[in-house]
């Protein structure tokens, strides 16, 4: 696999990863420390796009980081638990459109079916 790195960092892709079968990926990266919030605008992760994911690291004290790899698909049918779609189109709130992941205790099991080892095994395979 080849991995490259925009020139402009303006669509919110921070990497494009080819096989050696010319298909490629966009990945948009993310990182968070422990549990909590971690979220993109929607203006720059357009979940129509089959070729972009997201890459969450989870980082916690003393040990290597958690890595998911995640399509966009996730967010086709969100719910305020994990895979978060919000609009901010209620009165008084400012905030841009964004998608979001809500990482906790209770469902951090949820991300499993996306670590990093499996999903691009998935990705190399042409399973996708």
């Amino acid at each position: 696999m080849e991995v490259y790195t925009p020139e402009v960092d303006d669509h919110g892709v921070d990497f494009i990863v080819r096989d050696k079968n010319g298909r490629f990926c966009e990945i948009q990266v993310k990182s968070l420390r422990g549990k909590g919030y971690v979220f993109t605008p929607k203006s720059k992760f357009d979940i129509t796009n089959k070729n972009l994911y997201l890459t969450l690291l989870i980082f916690e004290s003393g040990k290597l980081p958690d890595i998911f790899l995640i399509p966009t698909q996730a967010w086709e049918v969100p719910n305020d638990e994990v895979f978060v779609d919000r609009d901010y189109d209620k009165p008084g709130q400012k905030s841009k459109p964004e998608y979001a992941i809500n990482i906790s205790r209770r469902n951090y099991d949820i991300l499993e079916i996306f670590k990093f080892e499996d999903t691009i095994k998935d990705f190399i395979g042409g399973q996708r």
